[in-house]
């Protein structure tokens, strides 16, 4: 797989991300898009089951799918997978669906990258039942700190949302969390990674080399890897 480089930005969920000078990117693919990855440096890449393409009708072709392309080399995680209460099937299709990617990302030893819209219940739950041994993820965060605790007591590590993070209400949050547990993204925005990561420095009082190199800590233990 491919890894970031010291000194590199890492935008820890992206879409359709190119190749880009002190960026590292993690690409998000959608299974239902048939698309596998591409061996572009600078990139990696996560594969999911997203619940809102999800129906009764094409959940195995999608799990097939989701199969093939856990192989690949350049793949970081699983996901994005979970629930989400306003969009997308039945809530037992999407938690059945749900625990099979998690059973998978297990097999694989991958994290897993979640997508929760208010079904942090379900998330919870299902986070007890699994008992997961690998690190999950949830991207685009902006929600309390008292869920965000809840999160991380779980062991779960925590990407904000990118419009979210750069509000001058997110630096109480981000200030009540542990460092190691942070990531920052771009979502697919036209966002400017560099202006996520000053402004978040900022707030925790680092310089934004000292943030880079957190961030890189972070990436590497979630991943599995101490060293590259």
């Amino acid at each position: 797989m491919n890894y970031p480089a010291k000194g590199d930005y890492i935008d820890i969920h992206t879409h359709g991300a190119a190749s880009a000078p002190g960026i590292f990117s993690v690409s998000n693919l959608m299974v239902h898009e048939v698309n596998a990855p591409d061996n572009i440096p600078g990139v990696a890449y996560c594969a999911g089951i997203h619940p809102w393409y999800l129906t009764e009708m094409n959940q195995d072709d999608l799990f097939r799918q989701l199969i093939t392309i856990s192989g690949e080399v350049d793949l970081f995680a699983i996901g994005e997978a979970g629930f989400d209460k306003l969009r997308g099937p039945s809530p037992e299709l999407q938690r059945k669906i749900f625990e099979r990617q998690v059973l998978l990302a297990e097999e694989k030893k991958k994290p897993v990258v979640i997508h929760c819209v208010k079904g942090w219940d379900e998330l919870f739950a299902g986070h007890k039942k699994m008992k997961p041994s690998l690190p999950w993820m949830v991207h685009g965060f902006r929600g309390r700190k008292e869920l965000a605790a809840q999160l991380i007591s779980r062991g779960m590590y925590l990407s904000f949302w990118f419009d979210f993070i750069i509000r001058p209400e997110s630096a109480g949050l981000l200030r009540s969390l542990p460092p190691d547990r942070i990531f920052f993204e771009t979502d697919g925005s036209d966002v400017d990674i560099g202006l996520i990561y000053k402004k978040a420095a900022n707030d925790l009082d680092l310089s934004v080399e000292e943030l880079k190199t957190q961030i890189l800590s972070n990436f590497m233990r979630i991943s599995g890897s101490s060293e590259h």
